[in-house]
């Protein structure tokens, strides 16, 4: 049968999708290919076509466990023989799917990387007739990737043991050109033989919410979407579980994934999302390889990840059916923080952690741009494409500030302090801090010290995180990111170019606005009640200010107190419910 007699006979797909064909008719030629496609692009086809035409088996390497299973009970199911070989099956098991293989009874056996590091396993696979060998998840062969594995490395070396004439294809969703010139490199791929079908995801609608409580907004949008399937990922096991048990005390169905549950736990999660049973799972990223569950409508990341590989990767997992759906970043500079903890305490060599640390700082940038920002994370990967016009970005109507005055101001200090400091030291000297470090280098001496003193720190690291994600500024690679002017920099330096930011206008209670007398002394009375039975002073509990805005904004459900100030997450569970009840009842009797 030809590629396209295949397809419909097996699958029941009358076209291929882009790209498909021409990757399955180089591999058909006997020539080493790297296929790069967006999670959702139909990888998978590229290799289960040819195995079926070929007259031998294929194997299929990839580290996933999940895909492996998923993708041998698909096939099984479409008449294809298939097997997989890894440490989730005893020996008698593996034992029997050598045997089926050894046979001429699969045409397709998957198994993990690290079984070609086993001389013996080896010697089984030299006996089969192997006609195809295909890659998954090739970046994990590049130091570059985000996902990097020793145990890729030695694959090329492995499979030349083999002794056959055979094609390799590797497949990845996410290769910068550095990316794929590595795996090109190391699997004696031609350049000429790699084929991209474009990074870009139309369907997918990216947003970034800086500074955002990450309990209360995926609450409110759960609310707002409640009968949506979707996936928020969180860094650290401890966020997945309190996110986890925030979202079921407030009435939300939710299973948490981690690598810290049991692998029973984990199998049970997994399969009340994929059969809907629930239709959230908040997840480190130990979750969704391999995972082709094609009707997830959004993908939140409570946290920040390590790269925009990984998160285009896990953001991809929304939208594989093709219909809108949505990919949001709840961003904090704590995220960074915690990233950089990862990679501090990795046991990776100090090359591959500058590598880390520099896909760090693009994460950064990606969440501080004003561009598109599905272009930005194209441009990212090596390519261009139109602004989506469905992005956060693209659909803000904020006004533009200009900001170029501010912008000279950073821009002038970090050219005085000669690339030998990074973004806090250069905020704290325009603020005019007193920190150690400024005396120890005599920074105070500079004649920037102190030229932005009218601002809050946080503002000023605010606007020159916009300057480095705007190409104003750029940060050296490693531990220590160093911050340095470009070229685009120097031209507004010179007033050769103005920079424009948009603002959101605060909204701010005026003070003279009159306070309802009486509703404050209700709430006064409430607080001195509640500090009696704690033994604390009242302000403790909420300071007058919180209980004038109270009474001005006069909020009708839980959440909106968290706009109030003074009011964070902690105090809205101790006691939001107590004095929302005192305003309702207030407002009840008058």
């Amino acid at each position: 049968m030809t590629p396209n007699e295949t397809l419909k006979h097996y699958f029941g797909y009358d076209h291929f999708r882009p790209g498909q064909a021409e990757i399955i008719n180089q591999v058909l030629a006997k020539k080493n290919t790297l296929a790069i496609m967006p999670t959702g692009g139909g990888k998978s086809l590229c290799y289960q076509i040819p195995a079926l035409i070929l007259p031998g088996i294929t194997l299929v390497i990839s580290p996933l466990i999940a895909l492996m299973k998923d993708q041998v009970d698909a096939l099984n199911d479409n008449g294809i023989p298939a097997a997989f070989i890894n440490s989730s099956l005893d020996y008698a098991s593996i034992q029997n799917n050598l045997s089926l293989a050894l046979t001429g009874q699969l045409k397709l056996l998957y198994i993990a990387p690290e079984r070609l590091e086993n001389p013996h396993f080896l010697n089984e696979l030299a006996s089969l007739n192997i006609s195809l060998v295909a890659i998954d998840e090739a970046h994990c062969i590049s130091q570059w990737g985000h996902d990097f594995r020793p145990s890729y490395l030695n694959l090329q070396a492995s499979l030349a043991t083999l002794g056959q004439d055979f094609p390799t294809l590797a497949l990845t969703a996410t290769a910068t050109d550095q990316v794929a010139q590595d795996i090109c490199q190391q699997m004696q791929i031609d350049p000429q033989q790699v084929i991209k079908t474009g990074f870009s995801r139309p369907n997918l609608i990216f947003k970034v919410a800086k500074g955002q409580d990450a309990n209360t907004f995926c609450l409110n949008y759960l609310r707002k979407n409640p009968h949506q399937a979707g996936i928020i990922y969180a860094a650290t096991r401890k966020k997945v579980e309190q996110l986890g048990s925030f979202l079921s005390k407030h009435g939300q169905k939710v299973a948490i994934y981690h690598a810290g549950l049991s692998e029973e736990t984990r199998h049970q999660a997994q399969e009340d999302f994929i059969f809907d049973r629930v239709n959230v799972i908040i997840a480190t990223n130990a979750f969704g390889m391999g995972i082709n569950k094609s009707n997830v409508r959004f993908v939140i990341h409570a946290q920040a990840p390590g790269s925009l590989e990984a998160y285009y990767q896990e953001a991809g997992r929304a939208g594989r059916d093709g219909l809108l759906s949505e990919a949001i970043l709840l961003f904090h500079e704590q995220d960074m923080m915690t990233q950089r903890f990862f990679i501090d305490n990795s046991d990776a060599q100090a090359d591959y952690q500058t590598i880390q640390y520099h896909k760090l700082q693009a994460v950064s940038h990606y969440a501080n741009t004003e561009e598109c920002l599905q272009r930005f994370i194209v441009r990212y990967f090596g390519e261009e494409t139109e602004p989506c016009q469905k992005c956060g970005n693209c659909t803000d109507e904020r006004a533009s500030e200009d900001i170029t005055l501010a912008s000279q101001k950073i821009l002038s200090c970090v050219v005085r302090m000669r690339g030998n400091f990074g973004k806090k030291i250069v905020a704290q000297v325009l603020f005019g801090s007193t920190a150690s470090k400024i005396t120890q280098f005599n920074l105070q001496a500079l004649s920037t010290f102190g030229i932005m003193h009218d601002l809050r720190l946080k503002e000023i690291e605010a606007l020159i995180d916009y300057l480095l994600a705007s190409g104003y500024l750029k940060t050296a690679a490693g531990k220590y990111p160093t911050v340095t002017i470009t070229a685009l920099g120097v031209q507004v330096l010179k007033g050769k170019q103005s920079v424009k930011r948009k603002v959101t206008k605060a909204k701010v209670i005026k003070s003279n606005q009159a306070v309802d007398r009486a509703l404050f002394e209700r709430l006064r009375n409430l607080r001195l009640d509640l500090a009696l039975k704690q033994e604390v002073p009242p302000y403790v509990i909420f300071p007058d200010k919180t209980l004038e805005e109270l009474c001005l904004l006069k909020p009708k459900r839980l959440d909106d107190l968290l706009a109030v100030s003074g009011i964070g997450q902690a105090k809205l569970e101790k006691y939001g419910q107590l004095f929302l009840a005192e305003i309702l009842a207030y407002q009840n009797e008058t």
